[in-house]
């Protein structure tokens, strides 16, 4: 059993992929790696990571390595998206990661998982610029990452599901190298309640999760910036039970006080240094 439409939702079975030479030998000017970045530390970080997975009860896929040059594809997150009737195959906006979304379509075949579609041509989409703001509604940033043909392309697939598309657009922010997703921006921590950076957060999304009803937690802009955007980047296990990145405690304790719970690892030599938070390390396959 297979199916996503939710962000807050019990997670039970996920995809990920172990670091491999090719992130390991990775040139940190060519895909943009920060100066936190070190290949000597990355798989005892990815390793703690997917321990707390596995702590929590949530069945681990392994994504195989296919390929070279392959150094992003350690976040799953990206290349496919999870609906409840199958997935999607993206098409990455960075250049670098672009035929990623192969790879998932040999996981997906192996589990005869349905692929229901995929973005193809001049269209590009990152599933990190996609939030599922409810079963019903998906929202959909539109920057560097995801272009408009991306975004009537993958519109196409989930419209005729029951499926209600909002776009925004993304800020410029550290420019067109950085990696800003949606995601970046947001990260659902309970059914409604939502960690946001208020400063880069689009007007039109601000609007909507306040007619929807949605509480809002503030993450310090000081860490979202030290952080390389990764302090709102959180993933939830279920309502109201998260895992984040450790060294970031003016954020933590507003989710804490905001009665959240949290998990946290150590990342920065990995999340940090390859711009890449919790959510980004997973695929999420099932949940419910």
């Amino acid at each position: 059993m297979f199916g996503v439409s939710s962000m807050t939702a019990r997670l039970y079975k996920v995809a990920v992929m172990q670091p491999g030479r090719s992130l390991i030998d990775a040139d940190p000017d060519l895909w943009h790696y920060g100066p936190l970045f070190d290949p000597n530390l990355i798989k005892g970080i990815h390793a703690s990571f997917v321990q707390i997975l596995k702590n929590n009860d949530i069945e681990i896929y392994w994504i195989e390595q296919h390929g070279h040059n392959i150094a992003d594809a350690v976040f799953t997150y990206d290349a496919s998206l999870m609906t409840p009737s199958g997935a999607i195959l993206m098409s990455p906006g960075k250049k670098l990661r672009l035929g990623e979304q192969k790879i998932h379509q040999k996981f997906y075949e192996n589990l005869n998982i349905d692929i229901i579609g995929s973005i193809e041509n001049k269209g590009r989409a990152e599933a990190g610029d996609t939030l599922w703001l409810d079963n019903n509604t998906l929202l959909i940033g539109r920057g560097f990452r995801t272009n408009n043909e991306g975004i009537y392309q993958l519109k196409k697939i989930i419209t005729p599901m029951g499926i209600k598309a909002h776009v925004f657009d993304l800020p410029t922010h550290l420019g067109p190298d950085a990696c800003l997703h949606l995601m970046s921006l947001i990260s659902l921590v309970d059914t409604s309640t939502a960690l946001v950076c208020m400063e880069l957060l689009p007007t039109d999304l601000l609007k909507l999760l306040k007619n929807r009803g949605f509480r809002l937690i503030e993450a310090p802009y000081q860490e979202f910036e030290a952080s390389n955007t990764l302090s709102t980047n959180v993933l939830a296990l279920k309502p109201g039970s998260c895992i984040m990145l450790d060294g970031l405690p003016q954020t933590k304790k507003a989710l804490l006080d905001a009665g959240i719970k949290i998990q946290v690892f150590d990342g920065d030599a990995l999340c940090i240094g390859c711009e890449g938070g919790p959510t980004c390390l997973t695929r999420p396959l099932l949940r419910l």
